[in-house]
């Protein structure tokens, strides 16, 4: 089987990448990251990714975020953890209170880089802000905007989904940047073991 290393200190993203990469073994490695001051996520992932590999000395991913609300001119983008920090997802839903348009996006790229190339892979889920929080914690969540991010065809937020609504979502959204880099991984190694 397959391995790849993927350099992060969040338990959630790990158990998307291990759910979503089965034919592959994902490693963890819990380190700090620093985040360079850029609202741009591939520059962020490409910083993350390098310093990544300088700990571990092997190829490996790192995976950045953002999450954009046109109504805010894509505030937070990615400083989605300092806006958690600061007005929480309850200042998010205060912004919008009066506020017709609740379309947001979440934007991710994932970076690798095996020591001499760095190859990226983004995707983007799109959807709305609910009203007010709703919801229940889940070992799944990765996010507290889970308990206020509405996705596209759905009523209900993350953190109201069951496993058929998350079985339903994967089939209906975007490939994900974790799920693109995998069949990427798996193809290339293949031609490579081939040479």
């Amino acid at each position: 089987m397959k391995e790849i290393v993927f350099v992060t200190t969040n338990k959630g993203k790990i158990a998307s990448a291990q759910n979503e990469l089965k034919s592959i073994k994902v490693t963890p490695i819990s380190a700090e990251l620093s985040e360079p001051r850029t609202d741009n996520i591939k520059d962020i992932a490409r910083e993350k990714v390098l310093q990544a590999y300088e700990i571990v000395k092997r190829p490996c991913i790192a995976l950045d975020s953002g999450f954009f609300i046109d109504e805010l001119n894509g505030f937070p983008r990615a400083y989605v953890n300092h806006m958690l920090d600061t007005i929480g997802i309850s200042g998010i839903l205060k912004l919008l209170s009066e506020e017709e348009n609740r379309y947001c996006e979440f934007r991710s790229c994932l970076a690798y880089y095996d020591g001499e190339n760095i190859k990226f892979f983004e995707s983007k889920s799109p959807g709305t802000i609910s009203e007010k929080i709703r919801g229940l914690d889940s070992a799944k969540k990765w996010s507290d905007l889970w308990y206020i991010f509405i996705p596209r065809h759905f009523d209900k937020t993350l953190a109201e989904f069951n496993e058929d609504d998350f079985h339903t979502y994967d089939e209906m959204k975007e490939e994900s940047c974790i799920s693109k880099f995998g069949k990427w991984f798996l193809s290339s190694s293949d031609i490579l073991e081939k040479i």
